[in-house]
């Protein structure tokens, strides 16, 4: 069913991108902290999903909280003239990598036990 939603989201998103005006190069740091925030929440909820604890309101808060969050930091850190959102993106990015690792272990570990299963039936015969 996510999967759905995400193939859905996907072809929105290219028919709304191919007809979108271009962004400003002053607002390309805002969009870019938003998009790793918002892909950082879509990974949680498919691991989340793997680990069969999957919450709709905790995901939708996260995506929309996460993303003003990294707006707001990035705002800040332009009135201060320091990169605050740089440690956004760390912050993001190692999230993401660390949910991309349990989703590739469950299907490596589906796989293992599919290909054990084959080879328990092909020595049976």
């Amino acid at each position: 069913m996510i999967i759905l939603f995400i193939v859905v989201g996907c072809l929105i998103g290219v028919i709304l991108g191919v007809n979108a005006p271009t962004i400003s190069y002053m607002y390309a740091d805002y969009l870019a902290i938003s998009i790793i925030a918002a892909l950082d929440t879509v990974l949680g909820g498919i691991s989340a999903t793997l680990k069969n604890n999957f919450n709709f309101k905790v995901f939708v808060s996260g995506f929309f909280v996460n993303a003003i969050l990294s707006i707001l930091l990035t705002l800040l850190g332009k009135k201060l003239n320091v990169d605050i959102y740089l440690a956004a993106i760390v912050v993001f990015v190692g999230r993401m990598f660390n949910n991309l690792t349990i989703i590739r272990r469950h299907y490596i570990e589906k796989w293992e036990k599919f290909l054990k299963k084959e080879a328990e039936e092909n020595s049976n015969k």
